[in-house]
């Protein structure tokens, strides 16, 4: 594993050139990020924005709310989403577990390390849900991984894209330094590449890291 500051600096100025600011994580507030998180797992987000926009409609999107919604309600209104009554699961064990810490808000003097741990803690809840809480919903400087992120990186030679998660974590976090917008919008624009570019059979020639990376143009 070779991650170097000046070569995911280039990568990041060249993604932030091409794609602009992204303002991520897209939710209304800490309670409804950490909701988008868990709806997120193994789907696209416009699938997640439909379940979203009818728990809002709902008027649901709040932590005492939801959790006094039954669970086939529930299910039902985040069916966009995939996975909903495996995902009602998890997002109940969430709830339940926000409620007995006193609520979100009761967490943001929670230390890093303790947040993380509690997140991992909730059944349903995995180490790239947990990050992706722990950097957007509560501003903490914890390098999101996703397969969005191996792919990327291992074309460009860097990892051999079976490390573990939380080695490749620790890697990109020190070579970039504790940086919260920095890993906030570097996460969005790997994923906005991946979605649009860097896809498992990829776009190489309309890609905007054509110039720098190694991977030979398949994609067309």
């Amino acid at each position: 594993m070779r991650l170097e500051r000046d070569a995911l600096i280039a990568v990041f100025e060249q993604l932030l050139a091409h794609f602009g600011p992204l303002h991520w994580w897209p939710g209304d507030g800490r309670f409804e990020i950490m909701v988008g998180a868990v709806l997120t797992q193994n789907t696209a987000w416009t699938n997640v924005e439909k379940a979203i926009a009818s728990l809002r409609a709902a008027d649901v999107m709040e932590l005492a709310a939801m959790r006094a919604t039954a669970p086939d309600a529930l299910a039902e209104m985040i069916r966009p989403a995939g996975y909903f009554n495996v995902k009602q699961r998890r997002l109940r064990n969430l709830l339940d577990w926000l409620h007995a810490q006193g609520g979100h808000d009761a967490l943001l003097d929670w230390p890093t390390p303790r947040l993380r741990d509690g997140l991992l803690s909730v059944n349903g809840v995995g180490r790239e849900t947990a990050d992706d809480i722990v950097l957007y919903a509560y501003d903490r400087p914890v390098f999101v991984i996703d397969a969005y992120t191996r792919r990327l990186f291992s074309r460009f030679g860097w990892i051999g894209g079976d490390e573990d998660y939380d080695q490749l974590r620790l890697g990109i976090e020190a070579a970039l330094g504790h940086d919260v917008a920095l890993f906030n919008e570097y996460h969005a624009q790997i994923v906005y590449l991946g979605k649009d570019y860097c896809r498992t059979r990829p776009r190489c020639g309309a890609c905007p890291l054509a110039g720098l990376c190694p991977f030979p143009d398949i994609g067309g």
